[in-house]
This record gives C-alpha cells, sequence and structure tokens, in this order.
C-alpha cells in the first residue's frame, strides 16, 4: 500500500467515526466537515476528480451544520435544526 491510498483510508475511516459522533458534539461535526476536506485532497490527488468535488461538497454541508449547530440556540423559533416549537412534524 502506498501512502496516497492509506492517507485516503485514513480519511475515510475518519469520516465514518466523526459522523457517528456528531450528536454528541458540535466539535465531532467540525472534524466530519475536515475529514470530508481531506477525502477531497485525496481524490483530486488520486485523480477522481468527481469524487473530490463531492467530497469537497459535503465538507461545505459540514461546515453549514456546525456554524447552524453553534450560533443558534436550540429551541428559538424559527431555529433551523428542527427543534423549535414551528418545527414540529
Amino acid at each position: 500500500m502506498d501512502l496516497l491510498t492509506i492517507f485516503g483510508a485514513l480519511a475515510v475511516t475518519a469520516m465514518l467515526v466523526f459522523y457517528a459522533l456528531e450528536s454528541r458534539s458540535a466539535a465531532f461535526v467540525l472534524a466530519f466537515a475536515a475529514a470530508c476536506l481531506a477525502s477531497s485532497v485525496y481524490g483530486f490527488l488520486q485523480g477522481a476528480w468527481p469524487f473530490g468535488v463531492v467530497e469537497f461538497i459535503w465538507s461545505g454541508v459540514g461546515l453549514r451544520r456546525w456554524w447552524m449547530r453553534t450560533h443558534y440556540l436550540p429551541g428559538h423559533v424559527g431555529v433551523p435544526d428542527g427543534t423549535g416549537p414551528d418545527n414540529r412534524p
């Protein structure tokens, strides 16, 4: 196994672990975004640019989720995390 393959395996493993832990802390959401960015770098370095593009987009999604989670207070009306009183199922 070469170093690039090891880097890619670690990046994807980190994505899985941090995604599973996201409900515990906003830090894990940010770590997920960073792992997605690492996976994106791996995709581009490996020559699989569609994978790199998709992982870059997922990194942006993760950053947005982290931002929303850390800059809005849960339970307030209109909070986009689904916890506000106006967000009933």
